[in-house]
């Protein structure tokens, strides 16, 4: 088996497993469809690929950071004849059905797979600081955990292939409403006239923290929504697959469901490809006052 940890997909969180990974060690080679992500991954260490093919030909295990399920199809398309004997650690969050998918194909291809979402913006990937969570058919997780563990904080083994899907899901939930919990609070907090710096401290070091708060807390407060650790338009996505998931359950979502038209709005109003904390401009504006450290020209 080559030595080689292949990286297909170099977006904010790909870009983060490749650069760790070869930080801890590891020959990482890359690809991705943008050059500059190209060049970002070979100024670290890493080698670049002319495709997702060649990753896979050259790769023992091979990690995906996709941002659709009709992307990992695309990928599978293109690495399933060389999958034979490796391993595929899948981190995208996806449907079920996609990540379904993934495990026939690939295991029908004589490969092995790991359903691996991982927890964290690209702010906390950057660093290392992020979760998975790992779910795999008997016997495969032993042969990547070293792997996992060069870019991650702390991993997870939840059982059967597609358990930590499910737990990226409710995770994702959480995600959603905590976000948007914080925005409200921080634009009473504004309307109140209080400090919102002191008010991140302040309400971070009490019962009402979270871990939103604590991470998107300060970007509220200065209005800087510019470097995405999770944009909205993905963000959407993942709104959607999580709904569609709790109604195939039979579930009540009802404070994602209050939550989904916020983030709608943030799109409607131009914050796609910014950091999900414009939520807090959103309701800014309903409570009629300017998002604080907002910079001229934005929104």
């Amino acid at each position: 088996m080559n030595d080689a940890i292949g990286v297909i997909g170099l977006g904010n969180i790909g870009s983060s497993i490749a650069m760790l990974l070869v930080r801890n060690g590891f020959e990482v080679v890359g690809f991705d469809l943008r050059a500059e992500a190209i060049e970002e991954l070979e100024s670290v260490g890493g080698r670049a690929a002319g495709s997702a093919e060649a990753v896979a030909k050259a790769s023992g295990v091979v990690i995906t950071s996709l941002p659709s399920d009709a992307a990992l199809d695309d990928v599978l398309d293109e690495v399933g004849p060389h999958i034979a004997g490796a391993v595929l650690i899948e981190t995208s969050t996806l449907s079920l059905e996609a990540k379904s998918s993934a495990h026939d194909r690939v295991v029908a291809a004589g490969g092995q797979i790991v359903d691996c979402p991982l927890s964290g913006t690209a702010m906390q990937a950057r660093q290392g600081d992020v979760i998975a969570y790992v779910s795999a058919d008997d016997g495969v997780i032993p042969r990547v955990r070293s792997v996992i563990e060069g870019f991650t904080r702390a991993s997870y083994e939840l059982g059967d292939y597609g358990t930590a899907t499910k737990m990226k899901l409710i995770a994702n939930l959480l995600v959603a409403v905590h976000n948007v919990a914080t925005a409200e609070a921080l634009v009473l907090a504004q309307k109140a006239g209080l400090d919102l710096d002191s008010a991140v401290k302040v309400l971070g070091d009490g019962a009402g923290s979270s871990r939103m708060l604590q991470v998107r807390g300060p970007m509220m407060a200065n209005g800087t929504y510019d470097e995405p650790g999770m944009n909205v338009g993905v963000f959407m996505k993942d709104v959607a697959i999580i709904s569609a998931y709790a109604q195939e359950l039979g579930s009540p979502t009802p404070l994602l469901s209050s939550s989904a038209p916020i983030y709608a709005a943030a799109l409607a109003h131009g914050w796609s490809t910014s950091d999900t904390a414009s939520v807090y401009a959103v309701l800014a504006g309903m409570a009629n006052i300017e998002p604080t450290g907002r910079a001229e020209g934005e929104g």
